[in-house]
């Protein structure tokens, strides 16, 4: 048997492709002259008013070396999900023959979609904690083929750090994690916990919920650890009742009895609503799994929007080569024809184009940015968009 997963070769050689777009090929092929085409990557909307764009790594490196020109919007950009006149916003383009990359479609929007799902919802998740440590712990949700993509999406969307090996290794970041309940359940608590604060490299953090209740277990690891850093709440829904109070009387007794130096962790189910709960009720760090390493993905479409020099698209598109403008002031996004010379925003502010040039004749125009640099883009746009994403958070979204 083997796993069922596709390879790099597999995917790179287009066999992951909808069968239509091998028939097409062959189609053009029997005596049919390729066209020079543009076409554009756009998307329907979202479950948040905005989408974090990512995946463009994993595109770019499934299309090098075909013959193609492409414009993106940079991996880490807020983008809302309609232009000010409620255009579709256009974030890549891709120009080249169709026979050269049509086989490819499948494979390129799979790889923004999934990924570009993960980063917006890891992005919310940031907003909720603020400053506080956020964990990406959710990798066991997903097929582990594409656990490294999984934990780059969310450190990208704003995670701290993330659980995975292979993920920390291409975020160049060291793995993060506490311990399982099945250290407790070998060992028992006193001897788990010790093995563990004599193993952390970095702050002592202690799952304390195995066995006794979590107020108890909480001075238990004071007690016995005493540089301990935190404390781990992972509490199962059947006995957690309001998870709000219990990280309040939890922290009300760690204080009373001169604990105040041990924070909480959180960690089970947990998504941007209840982490911002958790954070009013007094956690201070939060493992977050599930919502977003399953997060839903963004529905991105590849059209012709031009053939040999001229303007085409199908019903329901916007044919023609765009610019995507942003005011540097007041954040307005416009979608515009490629051939406008506007360069001020309605408030007197610069604008931007977003698309910018990153492979010519398939190859990258500047080596690519490093996940921790792309991290830092998604922090900086958070807080030029920070409307955008309280407006979200408030809605419950």
């Amino acid at each position: 048997m083997r796993i069922s997963s596709a390879t790099e070769d597999d995917i790179k050689s287009g066999k992951t492709a909808d069968v239509y777009f091998t028939k097409t090929v062959g189609i053009l092929s029997s005596g049919f002259p390729d066209k020079k085409v543009v076409m554009d990557v756009t998307f329907s909307g979202s479950e948040f008013p905005f989408i974090l764009l990512s995946g463009l790594n994993d595109l770019l490196s499934i299309i090098e070396g075909r013959r193609v020109d492409i414009e993106a919007i940079p991996e880490g950009t807020l983008i809302p999900n309609r232009d000010a006149k409620g255009i579709p916003l256009p974030v890549l383009t891709i120009s080249g023959n169709y026979k050269e990359f049509s086989v490819m479609e499948t494979a390129l929007l799979g790889c923004l979609s999934q990924a570009s799902g993960i980063s917006t919802k890891s992005c919310m998740i940031r907003a909720a904690a603020g400053d506080l440590p956020y964990i990406s712990f959710g990798i066991r949700r997903m097929h582990p083929a594409i656990s490294p993509m999984i934990d780059r999406s969310a450190y990208i969307g704003g995670a701290d750090g993330v659980s995975g090996l292979m993920g920390a290794e291409l975020i160049e970041q060291e793995a993060v994690g506490t311990m399982p309940h099945a250290l407790s359940l070998l060992l028992g608590d006193k001897e788990a916990w010790k093995m563990c604060a004599q193993t952390t490299g970095g702050k002592k953090t202690l799952l304390i919920d195995t066995f006794d209740d979590e107020k108890f277990a909480a001075l238990k690891a004071a007690e016995e650890i005493k540089d301990l850093d935190y404390v781990r709440l992972d509490t199962p829904s059947s006995r957690r009742g309001n998870f709000g109070n219990l990280v309040r009387e939890v922290r009300w007794e760690l204080d009373l009895r001169g604990y105040r130096n041990v924070k909480i962790m959180v960690s089970g189910g947990l998504d941007a609503k209840s982490v911002l709960d958790l954070r009013k009720a007094g956690a201070e760090a939060f493992g977050v799994g599930t919502s977003v390493a399953s997060a839903k993905p963004v529905d991105f479409a590849l059209d012709i929007v031009e053939i040999e020099g001229k303007p085409l698209a199908k019903r329901g598109k916007f044919s023609g080569r765009k610019k995507v403008l942003r005011c540097h002031d007041c954040r307005r996004v416009t979608v515009v024809p490629f051939g406008s010379t506007e360069k001020k925003c309605g408030c007197g502010g610069d604008l931007e184009n977003l698309l910018k040039p990153v492979m010519k004749a398939g190859k990258l125009t500047d080596p690519y940015p490093s996940p921790s640099k792309i991290r830092d883009r998604t922090l900086g746009e958070m807080k030029l968009g920070s409307a955008l994403i309280s407006q979200a958070l408030e809605n419950g979204d």
